[in-house]
């Protein structure tokens, strides 16, 4: 039996990581060969949660082609997110819960596309659907991408779906969800030990908006204040990028965990879109962004509505 390689988006979060392997051990005990595996670096967060379960990571690619003729895409579906040859692959299946853009096949598919929080809410469903029980490491991964995602339930994406899953697999991992979620969040968001291209890749994507080219980086912070004294630097690294890449636009958003508010920085020929969004004038091109904690609700649909003008 041909196998197919199973892996998240770039610059993996939690749940692109958890995703894998979760749908990996439910298409493996269905009969499929399979195997998950990662686009980037494991975060201290994902590296919290894979010791605390025991498991371990996905094994790192760079390329798919060279492999495999057919993979499956979780938590992610726009090219620009995905392998560098996604293109030269089928792509024989979808689970995720974004947005659909810049996606297209040349055949049918299976997809699983649902407006929930995380990626592994959809996944729990999966394992009933087809009978098969979750075993307790697996719960632990489910659970722990739902707590990234939502923020320990706290996220506007957070939906009953998501509280209810968080809930079950909490009990089936063998942990009490709030102790355990705020020492997982809390291990993401020591940021004291990163680098600034480190900072920049923890959780960054790209996406086209309109005619423009945008990346967004996202990271969690305890005290935003480590990331803000390193504002200088950090703007230099993102201005190489944007040259790089040929970006309009490099957001890069540092959320407090603890207050659900965030600072934003933004750069590049179109950061006034920013302004725009959220109603504020950045001073040293930065601003507060009250309550916006998601990038996937607060942030994607608010700027693509207004460089797509």
């Amino acid at each position: 039996m041909e196998k197919t390689l199973i892996f998240g988006h770039k610059n993996p979060d939690t749940d692109s990581i958890s995703s894998a392997l979760v749908y990996a051990d439910l298409k493996t005990k269905l009969g499929a060969n399979v195997e998950a595996v990662r686009l980037g670096s494991v975060s201290s967060e994902t590296q919290f949660v894979l010791d605390h379960f025991k498991v371990n990571a996905p094994r790192l690619v760079e390329t798919v082609a060279n492999e495999v003729n057919q993979v499956i895409l979780v938590d992610h579906n726009e090219r620009q997110q995905s392998a560098g040859d996604i293109d030269k692959v089928r792509v024989a299946e979808v689970i995720d819960h974004h947005r659909i853009a810049n996606f297209e096949t040349s055949g049918p598919l299976y997809y699983r596309a649902e407006p929930v929080g995380c990626t592994t809410t959809i996944l729990n469903k999966l394992y009933k659907e087809n009978g098969v029980a979750v075993e307790k490491e697996i719960a632990g991964l489910m659970l722990s991408a739902i707590i990234s995602d939502t923020l320990l339930l706290k996220s506007p994406t957070c939906t009953e779906q998501d509280v209810a899953a968080a809930r079950e697999l909490a009990a089936i991992a063998g942990v009490e969800l709030e102790t355990y979620g705020l020492s997982m969040l809390k291990a993401g968001a020591d940021l004291s030990d990163k680098t600034i291209p480190q900072l920049i890749s923890l959780d960054s994507k790209e996406f086209q908006m309109g005619a423009s080219k945008v990346e967004i980086a996202q990271v969690n912070a305890v005290d935003v204040n480590d990331v803000l004294s390193r504002q200088a630097e950090l703007e230099a690294a993102l201005s190489g990028i944007i040259a790089d890449k040929g970006l309009d636009l490099f957001l890069f958003v540092v959320t407090d965990i603890l207050n659900n508010d965030s600072i934003g920085i933004a750069l590049g020929g179109k950061a006034s879109a920013v302004e725009q969004a959220y109603n504020v004038t950045l001073e040293s091109n930065k601003a507060v962004l009250k309550g916006v904690v998601s990038r996937k609700s607060q942030i994607v649909p608010v700027l693509t509505d207004i460089l797509s003008k």
